[in-house]
């Protein structure tokens, strides 16, 4: 069983952390349409404290989090559903240095099949070049038909070591 800190197992630190935050939580009164009609893609990295690295609050965005940040399908349907059920407009997306899926590649999921005796059928999504994914991430979203609202799509590279975003021209491969 997984623990950390005081040796108690983590889901169970997890839970007793819940019950303290119930005992103090009111409802905010909110519904699921976010504020700043804002959605954001970003790597499921645990690094990346977005709320705080972004400014927002409670309510102001949706958050839709994988490993790397990857526009896939999935990413597309949660955008989807964000837009055309919930308001959004604006669509921010976050890469960042030292992702995990820069030193994969699809051999991850052969490695998976002869481990486990079945081949994943999902793809790994890794990537070499972070400005380069996050182009094509850019382009993904602006070109889904799902989507109506494309116009305010934006891309950056958080830095680990800084906190700062560097935003990503989807046009000539240079910075903004």
């Amino acid at each position: 069983m997984p623990t950390s800190r005081d040796q108690q197992p983590v889901t169970d630190q997890l839970t007793a952390a819940n019950s303290r935050y119930a005992a103090k939580f009111t409802d905010p009164g909110m519904d699921a349409q976010p504020v700043l009609n804002v959605a954001v893609v970003a790597c499921m990295d645990a690094r990346l404290d977005l709320h705080a690295a972004l400014g927002l609050r409670l309510g102001d965005c949706h958050t839709i989090r994988n490993a790397g940040g990857v526009v896939t399908d999935d990413v597309i349907r949660s955008l989807t559903i964000s837009q055309r059920a919930l308001g959004t407009r604006s669509i921010v997306l976050i890469h960042h240095t030292g992702c995990g899926l820069l030193d994969l590649t699809e051999d991850f999921r052969h490695e998976l099949e002869l481990e486990v005796g079945q081949r994943p059928a999902w793809a790994v999504e890794a990537f070499k070049d972070l400005d380069q994914d996050v182009r094509q991430s850019i382009q993904k979203v602006r070109t889904s038909p799902f989507l109506p609202h494309t116009d305010d799509v934006r891309g950056f590279v958080f830095d680990v070591r800084t906190g700062l975003l560097r935003e990503i021209d989807p046009e000539n491969g240079q910075e903004r």
